[in-house]
């Protein structure tokens, strides 16, 4: 597989202004970030406690106490910091900054002499720091920190976080790689492959690119590290135990075999994620074309074989995990916003290596869909776990939906979604354009100016996306006056024209990507028009549980019904394959969107038991409402329903 080495233009180098994200942006940084804020410091009345500073803050001998939360407590405060570090980029805050400052002062006091930096175990277990990768999180709460050092680094230019991650990172290489006397283990939650890949270029030290390597080379290897690890452990179990649980574990880590012999997705969908994104960072950087052919494997696999339509993944709760090829059920799913994250994270990395429309296809399906639905309107309430159907009766009762929260929620005892997305949204910026030899590509529809220093080159793109079809992209700086322009062509849109300056543009499409190469000069315009029907989605027959119905999208936007607009007993309801599909503006709460509206049918009211031949097949003529996916539960709790019946 060829590897094509996209660089991504960096969140300081592209200012958001469109409508939606600009929105969105603007959401994160005066509602999202000040209310993570005081969650972190448990300043939130009637929220699930979180602890995250306080640790730090007991870590550091600043107060007294014991901790608090899950082994994984540190990485909330490490997102968080990560978010306001991308929210700095391009909207400078000076109590925002002082904010961070002194919540970084805090980590570097918490920190040991030899650099270890994670609070469960300064607090609680220090005898026990390294033994138990597979299930303790040490090298997750280090990865997510080193993604936020690397981000304020290049915010701010302060580097008291880097340097406290560079002894993290020392600290983490005298202990694991191939040396004598090192230990030969990896992660049990995958992040610090990628976040170590990130400290690389932040700081041109390739010692972090090496580790990199090793992390991802080393998993799955006999004899498997877990099993010596749990030797020393689990000494008094017997045998019989000890095999089921190790079975199990190796999958749901992905350490099952080698990476580069994994070809589908298997165990905990956000581990494989950051698994997926550090060995195509991996591939990228080390030119591996066998690691990118296995990550175009996988990302195959997740995207086409077990994806749910929204882009959520990860189809059962039992370990918030994959299961098999097609097994996607809608009221019970997990589709945890983290793996949404997670998958864009690793489409995003594919995007780099191979230029092909299936990439940001999908950054934009789980963006628009999985990943937003996890937030409410005003920031303040939260999903972990995003169904495609719920019936809120159901929800309460059932044993097996007592994942499925029927409305947001304040906060969280495992808080990882909120500031996950939060930093997503964020940093959304570097999705946007790459550049290589070739030019300039544009991958996503947003809003926005962007500032291509290494090439002379600045680009201005007006849009109404993803509610309207048309893009307007105006060449604001050419310095360098021969290059492409390439712009993504959604797999959804099947009909569309592409101008320059008003005349029909001449380009070369391949994999989805329309290339106009000519001469450029400042105020030159480039106008794509894509026609953005609403179109009725199915399923694979082989996903069971949708025969016979149909999904609505427009553009990349998944729709749903709610009760509040269509009524109870959402299942009684038809969408007959003939009837007109409207597209209205949305007032009110959905000011500024569009929705749905189609002739459809209802079941009669029932006149006969609990079975019935004689009102079997009666049906009513009604008006169906269909409203974003992203925006459902704004209302109050109620049912919603994604896949309708045909």
């Amino acid at each position: 597989m060829e590897i094509s080495k996209a660089i991504p233009v960096g969140v300081k180098d592209v200012k958001i202004n469109g409508a939606f994200w600009a929105e969105k942006q603007e959401d994160v940084r005066n509602k999202i970030i000040p209310y993570q804020w005081n969650a972190l410091n448990d300043n939130v009345t009637g929220a699930t406690p979180s602890h995250a500073i306080e640790n730090f803050r007991i870590a550091a001998g600043l107060s007294e106490g014991e901790f608090h939360g899950f082994v994984f407590q540190d990485s909330d405060v490490a997102k968080w910091l990560e978010a306001a570090a991308y929210s700095l980029m391009n909207h400078p805050d000076p109590e925002l900054e002082a904010k961070a400052d002194s919540v970084i002062g805090i980590i570097e006091k918490a920190q040991q002499e030899d650099g270890y930096l994670d609070t469960a175990f300064i607090l609680k277990d220090r005898e026990l720091r390294w033994t138990n990768l597979i299930d303790c999180h040490e090298l997750y709460c280090a990865g997510h920190m080193m993604e936020a050092a690397a981000a304020f680094y290049t915010a701010t230019g302060k580097d008291k976080l880097l340097r406290v991650m560079e002894r993290v990172a020392g600290c983490i290489d005298s202990v694991f790689g191939p040396g004598e006397g090192k230990k030969k283990g990896y992660p049990g939650h995958e992040e610090v492959e990628l976040a170590l890949v990130k400290m690389y270029r932040a700081t041109g030290n390739h010692k972090y690119l090496d580790m990199a390597k090793y992390f991802i080379d080393e998993r799955g290897k006999q004899p498997h590290y877990f099993d010596v690890e749990a030797d020393r452990r689990m000494s008094g179990n017997t045998a019989a135990d000890y095999s089921y649980w190790k079975d199990w574990a190796y999958e749901y880590n992905q350490s099952h075999k080698p990476v580069r012999e994994q070809d589908a997705a298997i165990g905990h969908a956000v581990r494989a994620m950051y698994l997926y994104t550090g060995m195509a960072d991996v591939a990228l950087e080390t030119n591996d074309e066998v690691l990118a052919r296995a990550c175009e494997k996988l990302f195959d696999n997740v995207a086409f074989r077990q994806m749910y339509i929204t882009g959520g993944i990860g189809s059962s709760a039992h370990g918030e995990s994959f299961t098999f090829d097609y097994d996607l059920p809608n009221d019970t799913c997990y589709t945890e916003t983290c793996a949404s994250i997670g998958l864009v994270f690793f489409a995003n990395r594919m995007l780099r290596i191979r230029r092909h429309h299936k990439y940001g296809d999908i950054i934009e399906q789980a963006l628009y869909n999985g990943v937003l639905s996890g937030v409410s309107l005003d920031g303040q309430k939260f999903f972990y776990v995003n169904p495609l159907e719920v019936w809120p009766e159901s929800a309460n009762k059932r044993n097996d939906k007592r994942h499925v929260r029927i409305e947001r929620q304040k906060w969280f005892g495992c808080a990882c979604c909120p500031p996950n997305l939060a930093r997503m949204v964020a940093s959304l910026g570097e999705y946007v354009y790459t550049t290589d030899d070739s030019g300039v590509q544009v991958h996503l529809y947003v809003g926005s100016e962007a500032d291509i220093r290494d090439k002379g080159i600045g680009l201005s793109v007006h849009t109404e996306y993803p509610w309207d079809g048309a893009v307007r992209i105006t060449v604001k700086e050419a310095r360098e006056r021969s290059f492409g322009l390439s712009l993504r062509i959604p797999g959804w849109c099947g009909d569309y024209e592409i101008s320059v300056n008003g005349n029909k543009a001449d380009f070369s499409l391949k994999d989805g990507y329309a290339c106009i190469m000519r001469d450029w000069s400042e105020g030159d315009e480039v106008t794509l028009l894509m026609d953005m029907p609403v179109k009725r989605m199915r399923a694979n027959p082989e996903l069971r549980y949708n025969a016979g119905k149909v999904a609505l999208m427009r553009g990349p936007v998944v729709y749903c019904l709610e009760e509040a607009d269509n009524g109870g007993i959402l299942t009684s309801l038809r969408l007959p394959a003939d009837a007109a599909l409207k597209v209205t503006d949305g007032s009110g709460l959905f000011a500024g969107t569009k929705l749905i509206e189609a002739d459809g049918m209802r079941s009669a009211p029932w006149q006969g038991g609990l079975y019935s031949a004689d009102s079997a097949g009666t049906e009513q003529k009604t008006k169906l409402t269909a409203v974003p996916y992203f925006m459902w539960n704004n209302r109050g709790p109620g049912e919603m329903l994604v896949w309708i019946r045909e």
